[in-house]
């Protein structure tokens, strides 16, 4: 197992975030407008030598790869940098936001598991019925409706009309668990909504696909008895699918964070990274991007190991090759 991990380390982990890295700090460069057009504005009242000094001062006068090296260089060591608007280390900046963030994803992931497992079973148990098609039809609208306008429906009824939760704002937990769950509520359904819809489409083909396979029959002659192999059997062998979806899903739904914190005014780091977009903070840009490709592709290696852990044949088969 550690010379898998390893492997994936060098081969897949470190080059993805390597290039991620060029692709953003490049992208950063292109966008119309720089930090010190922020900092300054825009006005006759600034002369060309005042820009000058406050570019040199932040080493934005330097070739673009020569900042670049620079900037991994000091990644590599831990430092991402400083921000340019605040003048706090980009690192510090990131990891006030993390709780908020990590506290938003995992009320998602656990509310989407609570609703899609069930669910994904009834569906494959009620195959062609109407409970079935009731729950494909509400899977496919989790997966067509983008997060965003989940989030704005949520707001306009939810809150503007009916009044039931918090429309915006985020209370922290020291100030009491039931204000704080209230005021993510509606956010952990925005972002949660399409990790539920595809776990629960998994996890129903999963599951049909395993009533097939003749170990289930077995089973049934032995007198077991139908929940006992749906629940025992079936189940145990239908997950390692789930287990895909979930740890694709769930670092895609870190970027997703950008557009729902920003909607109910979460302070977390997609809208820490959003804000620092606006104003071309270049080095916080690239720590937040970074970070959250990051959780991403070691999620993708977190779900590498539990394939080992729920079937040994996958383990076996990654020392084998």
């Amino acid at each position: 197992m550690f010379s898998f991990l390893a492997r994936r380390m060098i081969t897949v982990f470190l080059p993805t975030l390597l290039g991620l890295s060029m692709l953003v700090f490049g992208a950063m460069h292109l966008i119309p407008g720089s930090f010190v057009d922020v900092l300054l504005g825009v006005g006759q009242d600034i002369s060309a030598e005042q820009r000058q000094r406050v570019v040199a001062q932040y080493g934005l006068d330097q070739p673009v790869p020569v900042q670049y090296v620079k900037w991994i260089g000091n990644v590599f060591t831990g430092d991402f940098g400083t921000s340019l608007k605040s003048g706090k280390p980009v690192a510090s900046e990131i990891t006030s936001r993390l709780p908020v963030t990590l506290e938003l994803a995992v009320l998602a992931t656990i509310a989407s598991l609570i609703l899609a497992i069930p669910a994904g079973i009834v569906a494959a148990i009620y195959r062609g019925r109407w409970p079935d098609t009731v729950l494909r039809m509400v899977a496919l609208l989790g997966l067509s409706v983008p997060n965003f306008l989940i989030a704005t429906l949520l707001v306009l009824f939810v809150s503007t009309k009916w009044s039931v939760l918090p429309t915006t704002g985020f209370v922290p937990i020291a100030d009491g668990l039931w204000p704080n769950l209230k005021s993510l509520a509606m956010p952990t359904i925005s972002l949660g909504a399409l990790l539920a819809a595809s776990m629960m489409r998994m996890m129903r083909s999963s599951m049909l696909e395993e009533f097939g396979k003749e170990y289930l029959t077995v089973a049934r002659s032995k007198g077991l008895r139908e929940r006992s192999v749906v629940m025992t059997h079936a189940l145990r062998n239908s997950l390692i699918p789930v287990i895909t979806v979930l740890g694709i899903q769930t670092g895609y739904m870190l970027g997703g964070t950008v557009i729902v914190e920003q909607v109910f005014a979460i302070p977390g780091i997609g809208r820490l990274a959003l804000d620092a977009v606006n104003q071309r903070d270049y080095p916080l840009v690239q720590g937040t991007v970074l970070f959250i490709a990051s959780a991403f592709v070691l999620m993708n290696l977190i779900t590498d190991v539990i394939y080992g852990l729920v079937d040994p044949r996958i383990r076996v088969g990654g020392k084998a090759q």
